[in-house]
């Protein structure tokens, strides 16, 4: 049988940190308020579209594997808040790096998006489709953020890392999965302002307001994930106690928490980094990967569960086994461009533009009916 083994990953965080102290420049908040709701300190700010964010990741992903670009055969490009609809956001990552043989889709099912590509690159391994893939993991939520809305601006943050995923006879990488929809609660956490729906409305692209029902969403991913993870293990007849590592969707420290208490793992096997980098959404579970592995968290060997959910509402829990090698066997040199603007000035001229959007348009944001009802 053919495996899909993780042999290459990189990060690409941007530099410039939104700190909660930034955030109650502009929202009636402060550092005690979001750390006891959220666990997060800080998130980053990226000045740089999510695509060349995933061209640094992907180099870097690339040098670790010991992989040229054009030796790629997929790119899978796991993001919400894509550059472009048409063409898709992967292709322009294929040109940017030189992957001249590389297929290329974009996944979208939120928080949940490389989980959810991890396993569609994972398949198309396994089925003998192709033998070598990238799987990105992608956000640059900042222009879509509706900063005036404090329960949602002190969640989110950009970054991206990225994975090698190659065919293996050895029985490594994605052992098992458990993808799902709680559909029923899909209308908990909407960004009204992207999508078709709204064409003809008034709405400038990234004018955004957001629908964000906290508790239910707390409820819904707890039991998502809690349910997932443990139909994962039982599919792969594994106990919580033999996972080395939980990984999992960096939404909220108190959600993590429940999930691992419930889930029975010991909860000195999870991987945070909430705290630093904030919900990134499809970014958090490869970002959390890599750092794992730079921490020497990942031993050779290493039982993985990766669980996330994310608008839809989506959710899913994987369930990895790592390979031999736990270190780089290259280095890139990719890295982002200067940028002199600090994290507060990049979101103050986000809130600027969506300030002149409804000046112009003056009316507020709704969904048409259709979508109201959906």
């Amino acid at each position: 049988m053919t495996y899909a083994a993780i042999t290459g990953w990189g990060k690409a965080m941007p530099p410039a940190v939104l700190t909660n102290a930034d955030l109650s420049n502009f929202l009636d908040t402060n550092d005690e308020w979001i750390v006891s709701r959220t666990g997060m300190k800080e998130r980053r700010v990226s000045h740089v579209p999510s695509a060349e964010m995933a061209v640094i990741a992907c180099k870097r992903a690339l040098a670790c594997a010991g992989l040229e670009a054009d030796e790629i055969d997929l790119i899978v490009y796991g993001s919400c808040s894509n550059d472009e609809q048409v063409p898709n956001t992967a292709s322009g990552v294929q040109v940017a790096i030189g992957a001249t043989k590389a297929a290329a889709m974009d996944v979208n099912t939120a928080c949940t998006s490389f989980l959810y590509s991890l396993s569609t690159a994972t398949a198309l391994i396994r089925t003998g489709v192709v033998k070598k893939a990238l799987v990105i993991g992608v956000e640059w939520i900042s222009p879509f953020m509706d900063w005036d809305n404090r329960n949602v601006a002190v969640l989110f943050g950009d970054g991206c890392a990225a994975v090698v995923v190659e065919a293996s006879d050895q029985q490594v990488g994605v052992l098992g999965e458990q993808l799902g929809c709680l559909a029923d609660a899909r209308q908990t956490l909407r960004v009204r302002g992207m999508g078709t729906a709204y064409v003809n409305r008034g709405v400038t692209l990234g004018d955004t307001s957001w629908d964000f029902d906290g508790q239910e969403i707390f409820k819904r991913a707890v039991q998502g994930m809690v349910q997932a993870s443990q139909a994962v293990m039982q599919k792969c007849g594994v106990t919580p106690d033999q996972i080395d590592l939980v990984v999992p969707h960096q939404a909220n420290l108190r959600i993590i928490d429940a999930v691992v208490s419930r889930s029975g793992v010991p909860a000195d096997r999870v991987m945070l980094t909430v705290e630093r980098y904030g919900n990134m959404s499809a970014a958090t579970v490869p970002v959390a990967l890599a750092e794992a592995l730079e921490e020497g968290r990942v031993k050779p060997g290493a039982l993985i569960l990766m669980p996330a959910f994310g608008a839809g509402l989506t959710v899913c829990a994987h369930l990895v086994r790592w390979g031999d090698r736990i270190t780089p066997l290259r280095e890139s040199d990719a890295a982002f461009p200067p940028n002199n603007k600090s994290a507060l000035d990049l979101v103050q001229a986000v809130r600027a533009r969506k300030a002149g959007a409804h000046d112009r348009s003056g009316e507020g944001m709704r969904a048409p009916k259709f979508v109201e009802n959906l």
